[in-house]
């Protein structure tokens, strides 16, 4: 089986920075495309930031950009999300996800693999 699990979450203050981390366990795959989703409390889940194999297409939501950075290492199979002058409205759960469909680009589209979500608490 394959799984995806998130790490890096937590509380944080205004201003401040994390960065989050999601590793494939078990069965290998290949992810043509890696993505960041978030769900807040109340809220329908809204796309982050993605990334396609090589790491050279990357794209954001306007809501993040310029402050969020995601990046992969495919040795380890992980993808990353570097978050900076993180605001109150960033707090939420947080889902990484695995495309295996055939893609060359970065895509907010068609991902069929998650995980559990990693808590992130922005305070003002």
């Amino acid at each position: 089986q394959v799984q995806l699990v998130e790490s890096g979450g937590g509380l944080v203050q205004a201003g401040g920075s994390l960065r989050l981390s999601c590793a494939a366990s078990g069965r290998t795959f290949t992810s043509y495309a890696r993505g960041w989703f978030r769900q807040a409390p109340g809220k329908e889940r809204e796309f982050v930031a993605a990334i396609n194999w090589s790491g050279g297409s990357t794209i954001y939501a306007d809501s993040v950009k310029g402050r969020f950075t995601i990046s992969r290492d495919n040795a380890k199979n992980t993808v990353y999300l570097q978050m900076n002058s993180l605001k109150p409205e960033d707090t939420a759960v947080y889902y990484c996800a695995g495309r295996t469909q055939v893609t060359d680009n970065a895509t907010p589209y068609g991902y069929n693999y998650w995980g559990q979500g990693t808590q992130v608490t922005v305070s003002s």
